[in-house]
């Protein structure tokens, strides 16, 4: 039977998920091979990666029969294509002739037919087979009828087209449960996503999943935060799923680890004004600003063209609720809107990952979407890639992804120090070892 520790008091108060676990850690050691070795990391791909749920892009990049988007995975590929009957439906991007890929772009459109490059079989947008060159030449009979892609499977939630190596894998609504009810006061299928940027980092995939769950890093890391973010751990709640996902959820408070935590600070004061509050009056009880801005945002939000605040709970209008979708998806929910982060291993190197940033946002009737970047239309974005330390020269200091991913790339330097035998965590980390502990489940084969 689990091990249950009990939740702060602050945090007990706090609406938790019917699906939340609070187990202790088994224990199992992280150590720094895991995010160095190549024997590791080709575990990982064989036991683990080939039978979960991949994010594979919006359905909104899908609008007419013929569509495509890829998602390349390591040395695989797949193609999610918009059928007929506007479903979607997903295979191998390969040519079962001789092995060429079948498309190199990352999404466009076809006439009905996917057309191999290299000899000019036609397969349709069902997978099925349909011309080849010189019909009469096979001695097992045309290959048109017989032969079709390799499909996996595929399913959409929130405007998300995910996929599956697997062909056994459970439903995924089954898989993410219970992020998709957590979520579902959030019309996620209509926001746009109006940033789009992929990096590549110096760092193993496995750093945002241990950074994400976890806020004991926010007041090194990211100090500009305390003012408004109360990470302390005595009023922040973790749980944990069966599932293997994970959510912590922050309050939008100054921060209960500092002794002024009830002094207005100018960031928290900003934030007051910005709905009608005068900041003055919580002077010496800044915390309480957390309920009046609440019932500031549900009376003004509609007129201002929020509309969404009315789907919210009075929890979602203030405060950031992180979801860890295991192995390797990060989705944080704000009263504005959601930060999407998916984080994938390198093709060679396991020092080396992508790192995904989307945010989506609802439309706000007369106003353009602030974001990282500035502001920004309600638009699909443009898909930016280059590498991270382009980026940090792109984009002032003190932006929250610049912070984490510095940080991302010293302890992937330091994991391969002698001096470095296995982590020490605390109790406010044990989401950490949890997520450890599933992928060790994967690949020793009790999942």
């Amino acid at each position: 039977m689990a091990d249950y520790i009990t939740i702060p008091d602050p945090a007990a108060n706090y609406p938790t998920s019917p699906d939340a676990e609070f187990p202790r850690a088994r224990g199992d050691a992280i150590t720094g091979e895991r995010y160095t070795s190549k024997a590791f990391a080709e575990a990982e791909w064989q036991k683990m990666w080939t039978r979960v749920w991949h994010l594979g892009g919006r359905v909104s990049q899908l609008e007419e029969a013929g569509d495509f988007v890829t998602h390349n995975f390591l040395r695989q590929s797949v193609i999610m294509v918009k059928q007929q009957d506007g479903s979607i439906r997903a295979f191998h991007n390969v040519c079962r002739h001789r092995g060429n890929r079948l498309v190199g772009t990352a999404e466009g459109g076809v006439n009905g037919h996917f057309t191999c490059p290299y000899h000019g079989w036609k397969w349709g947008i069902d997978g099925g087979l349909d011309w080849v060159q010189d019909e009469e030449d096979f001695a097992e009979g045309s290959p048109c009828g017989k032969l079709r892609l390799k499909e996996v499977p595929c399913e959409t939630w929130g405007g998300f087209i995910f996929y599956s190596f697997d062909p056994n894998a459970v439903p995924l609504l089954e898989y993410l449960h219970p992020i998709p009810t957590l979520l579902a006061g959030r019309d996620l299928a209509s926001w746009k996503r109006v940033v789009w940027r992929t990096l590549r980092v110096n760092t193993n995939w496995k750093f945002a999943s241990d950074n994400f769950n976890e806020a004991y890093h926010i007041p090194a890391v990211h100090p500009q935060f305390e003012g408004m973010i109360d990470d302390h751990y005595s009023t922040t709640v973790f749980e944990m799923y069966p599932t293997g996902h994970n959510r912590m959820i922050e309050k939008l408070q100054p921060s209960s680890r500092y002794p002024d935590a009830q002094q207005v600070k100018p960031l928290w004061a900003d934030v007051l004004k910005e709905w009608g509050l005068d900041p003055a009056e919580f002077e010496g009880r800044a915390q309480e600003g957390r309920i009046a801005l609440q019932q500031a945002r549900r009376k003004l939000g509609p007129a201002r063209g929020f509309v969404h605040f009315d789907t919210l709970s009075d929890a979602e209008l203030t405060d950031q609720f992180h979801h860890t979708c295991f192995p390797n998806l990060t989705i944080t929910g704000t009263p504005e809107g959601l930060h999407v982060f998916r984080t994938e291993p390198d093709m060679e190197d396991p020092n080396w990952s992508t790192f995904d940033y989307w945010y989506l946002s609802p439309e706000v009737k007369g106003q353009d979407i602030p974001t990282l970047y500035g502001m920004r239309t309600w638009a699909d974005a443009e898909h930016q890639t280059g590498e991270f330390a382009a980026y940090q020269a792109e984009i002032k200091q003190g932006d929250f992804l610049i912070q984490d991913l510095e940080v991302a790339v010293s302890q992937q330097q330091g994991l391969h120090s002698l001096g470095f035998d296995k982590a020490y965590l605390a109790g406010q980390e044990t989401r950490v070892h949890r997520f450890h502990e599933v992928l060790n489940d994967y690949i020793e084969g009790r999942r």
